[in-house]
């Protein structure tokens, strides 16, 4: 019976030992509820008010797929390349200002108040062209004369009651022409009202007429290879810039308040003239000897807008 008892006692220690060695390398059930726990805790993290709170694409089922925090950093891409357009819109801005920056105060599409009055015009004056038979001229006041940038522009007038002409500035209005006043000719102010009323309010804004004409050049009386002012005439839109092909490079020559463009030193005098409008548009003048107070045709002419 001694050895059937200790047979068994070691049986029993055996299986003790044995359970004992299952259950000490970890408790599988116990690894699985661990797991759950963390599938538990990244789905909170997900649906949370924080989480959901920097995308709204955590509501949507691919991004619990692809973790939450993939979703923040897409949007964040999208931003970048939401503002990298706008510096492109913004360029192209730029080179509309820049465009119309050429015109100074006179602008395309842009409507302008000020009244009317007249006066004997012949088609000369500050802007030192030659009288014309053209009877359909104006006189700017000084302030959108803007030092002779207005001379040779055309500008549709309109009356209060629908009437219209077109005009062209060839004269300054100084004095009591306030910002917005036409001075214009009798004839042109005839066909808005009739001359007893003296005074009229007005709408104005600048044209680029149909025109059979070409564009001349003129050199200012005294002009040599030393020192010469230069005028165009005859342009259909606002001349913005002169310049002359100096030594292999074109100069801007500044412009007097009396319409010439004025070389100091006489550079470029008698060489290669550039013309640009205010549209941008630039025409080139082959050379044209100095002949001062000669004007001189060229086959050119801005388009017309």
């Amino acid at each position: 019976m001694s050895k059937r008892w200790l047979f068994l006692s070691a049986a029993a220690v055996l299986i003790v030992v044995s359970l004992a060695l299952v259950l000490l390398p970890g408790d599988k059930s116990g690894e699985d509820v661990k797991t759950e726990a963390g599938h538990a805790a990244t789905e909170s993290a997900v649906n949370s008010p924080s989480a959901s709170g920097t995308s709204t694409a955590s509501a949507s089922p691919s991004a619990r797929a692809t973790g939450a925090s993939k979703k923040p950093s897409a949007t964040a891409s999208a931003r970048p390349t939401a503002t990298s357009a706008s510096p492109s819109a913004t360029k192209s801005r730029q080179l509309a200002t820049g465009t119309a920056s050429l015109a100074g105060r006179i602008r395309p599409g842009v409507t302008y108040r000020g009244v009317a009055t007249f006066y004997d015009a012949d088609g000369s004056g500050a802007c030192l062209y030659d009288p014309s038979d053209d009877v359909l001229t104006g006189a700017m006041n000084t302030t959108d004369y803007e030092s002779s940038k207005a001379c040779g522009a055309y500008v549709l007038v309109r009356a209060a009651g629908g009437a219209t002409v077109t005009v062209r500035i060839t004269n300054e209005c100084p004095g009591d022409c306030a910002p917005g006043q036409i001075d214009l000719s009798a004839q042109a102010f005839a066909k808005l009202a009739s001359p007893s009323a003296g005074r009229i309010p007005i709408t104005w804004s600048l044209a680029s007429p149909s025109t059979s004409d070409t564009i001349s050049i003129r050199y200012k009386t005294g002009s040599s290879r030393y020192w010469c002012g230069i005028q165009a005439i005859g342009h259909r839109n606002p001349l913005a810039r002169l310049e002359v092909l100096a030594g292999g490079t074109w100069r801007q020559l500044p412009r007097a308040s009396y319409n010439y463009f004025l070389s100091e030193s006489g550079s470029g005098c008698g060489g290669v003239i550039r013309l640009t409008d205010i549209y941008g548009e630039q025409l080139t003048v082959p050379a044209l000897a100095v002949r001062p107070d000669v004007v001189q045709a060229t086959r050119l002419q801005f388009a017309k807008h």
